[in-house]
């Protein structure tokens, strides 16, 4: 066993829900992933006091079939992203499914540059991707189930993978003279966003991976991005304590979130940084955003406010991820920890809902071209709050 300085490389870079939410993945640091069956029981949610039903709880974990399950990685963790392995496998190489259930893959993103990518109910590993000539940073799988990965790395480079046929790299993307630290693909599957070390975010086609328009508007690095849903909205968190929401389709910045000290009276040391955001993402029905910045605040943001709805204090946050069905947020530290908060639950209005089926299908172009009241377009194209 490899012997580490606990306080060194210990950081929880990425955490990750499974898509159908059965499964939660984070790096705990030192090279190590843990994979956890959700839901959580409640010794695991409470690990520091003593465990008076360990008995019941392994009962419970042999009838469930599902265990918790320690990647060993060999080299720092920094990225990671679940998939759906259809059950019909595609390609030569086809992960053993339990009971013909639909398999489940994890990708993971090395110090090195590597990817290895993982069968979840075994444990096994199913690929290692080479090619990246530094940290992959981020991972993000075609939400379609098409096993198309995309990797951001600090090479400055994307690279775009297909698993079904044996991990064949299918486009290297080339435009950012910076460490990539964050990719996106849209809901939808046409387009994506990498984010670098740079002021502007690039946009991507996902259909012939050449690249639409840079989003011009933040004042400092650009480190976080996501979609929203329906794939109507992108945003941007930046080291210039910005989120700004855009219109992907047009480029045009639709609003912007500013993160202001909760208490005016705090004194931050008139530090530039001390708002810096880390990580941005959007709740799974669309009405709201979380994020993570180093003022030790997680923020909760509903889509037609401009000041946050909920505030938690976090020390040292990385990234945050909602839970699939909602009502969660995971987050990772500095410290190799995660946590996990209770988010705001609403019903949709009728209308979000069908703003949203509509906005899944139709591009904001589509939108404007139809035979409808202004007002109309307007609350389609999210231009009314």
């Amino acid at each position: 066993p490899q012997r580490y300085d606990w306080k060194s490389s210990c950081e929880t870079w990425s955490v990750a829900f499974s898509p159908e939410g059965a499964w939660f993945a984070w790096s705990q640091g030192h090279c190590v992933v843990k994979l956890i069956p959700w839901p959580l029981r409640e010794a695991e949610l409470c690990k520091t006091s003593e465990r008076k039903s360990r008995g019941g709880k392994g009962e419970a974990r042999s009838r469930g079939a599902a265990k918790e399950k320690t990647l060993e990685c060999g080299q720092i963790v920094w990225g990671l992203a679940f998939s759906a392995w259809p059950a019909a496998g595609a390609g030569g190489l086809e992960p053993a499914c339990a009971g013909g259930l639909p398999c489940l893959v994890l990708a993971t993103g090395l110090n090195d540059g590597q990817i290895k990518v993982w069968e979840v109910q075994t444990g096994h590993l199913l690929f290692s991707l080479l090619g990246h000539r530094d940290v992959v940073r981020d991972l993000s799988f075609a939400p379609n189930g098409s096993l198309i990965l995309v990797s951001a790395s600090r090479d400055k480079t994307l690279r775009v993978w297909d698993l079904s046929r044996d991990g064949r790299q299918v486009q290297v993307l080339s435009g950012h003279v910076q460490w990539v630290y964050c990719c996106s693909i849209s809901p939808d599957c046409s387009m994506l966003c990498s984010v670098a070390g740079e002021k502007s975010a690039l946009l991507w086609s996902m259909r012939s991976y050449t690249l639409i328009r840079r989003l011009e508007g933040h004042q400092s690095s650009v480190v976080s991005c996501d979609f929203s849903p329906d794939s109507a909205l992108l945003v941007t968190a930046s080291y210039d304590a910005c989120v700004i929401m855009w219109d992907p389709y047009t480029g045009e910045q639709l609003r912007t979130l500013r993160h202001v000290p909760l208490h005016s009276a705090l004194d931050y040391s008139g530090e530039v940084h001390t708002s810096s955001l880390r990580s941005v993402c959007f709740s799974p029905e669309g009405l709201y955003l979380a994020t993570v910045a180093d003022d030790r605040l997680l923020r909760i943001w509903a889509l037609e406010l401009r000041s946050p709805v909920a505030f938690a204090p976090m020390t040292n946050g990385l990234c945050c991820m909602y839970f699939p069905h909602g009502g969660f947020i995971a987050t990772g530290t500095r410290d190799g920890h995660v946590q996990f908060w209770t988010a705001p639950r609403v019903l949709s209005s009728l209308k979000h809902l069908c703003r949203k089926a509509l906005r899944t299908f139709l591009t904001t172009y589509q939108v404007l071209a139809l035979p409808i009241p202004r007002k109309l377009k307007e609350f389609l194209t999210y231009r009314t709050f």
